[in-house]
């Protein structure tokens, strides 16, 4: 019953967030862990990875004209998977995507950054040490 109130308060407050930006939070999905008697929220919330959003202000018209609703999540990259022929299956290898498509799921991702957020993404500079700027934002967490 506690994991249920939790969920519940998440999904309202996630559907108020996205509300105030335009959008529908469809469905998500939240894990969740314990450590001793606390119950702990685990990995990610509200991202294209765990939730489907729809806009808003597009939902009747497309509804009532029978019309898929644009969906903001991961959901393109499981249809392009599947049209590739991959579909999970033990022994199958995962397509090769192209770097153009690579981009384009790096942008759609960026969009529902920044409709779910209201803030401008910014790209780190192409030019910089990925590896060195993992590990100081891991060491500048694990300060806190």
């Amino acid at each position: 019953m506690q994991i249920e109130d939790i969920t519940r308060k998440l999904f309202q407050r996630g559907t108020e967030i996205a509300a105030k930006q335009g959008l529908i939070l469809v469905d998500t999905k939240y894990e969740f862990g314990k450590i001793g008697d606390q119950i702990v929220l685990m990995d990610e919330i509200h991202t294209p990875d765990s939730s489907r959003y729809f806009i808003a202000d597009q939902y009747e018209e497309r509804f009532a004209k029978g019309e898929p609703q644009v969906q903001l999540s991961k959901e393109f990259v499981r249809e392009w998977l599947m049209a590739n022929g991959f579909q999970g299956k033990e022994g199958q290898q995962v397509p090769e995507m192209t770097p153009e498509y690579v981009n384009s799921v790096s942008e759609r991702y960026i969009e529902l950054y920044e409709k779910v957020t209201g803030h401008k993404f910014e790209k780190a500079p192409d030019s910089e040490d990925l590896l060195k700027r993992i590990e100081n934002n891991v060491m500048n967490y694990l300060k806190l």
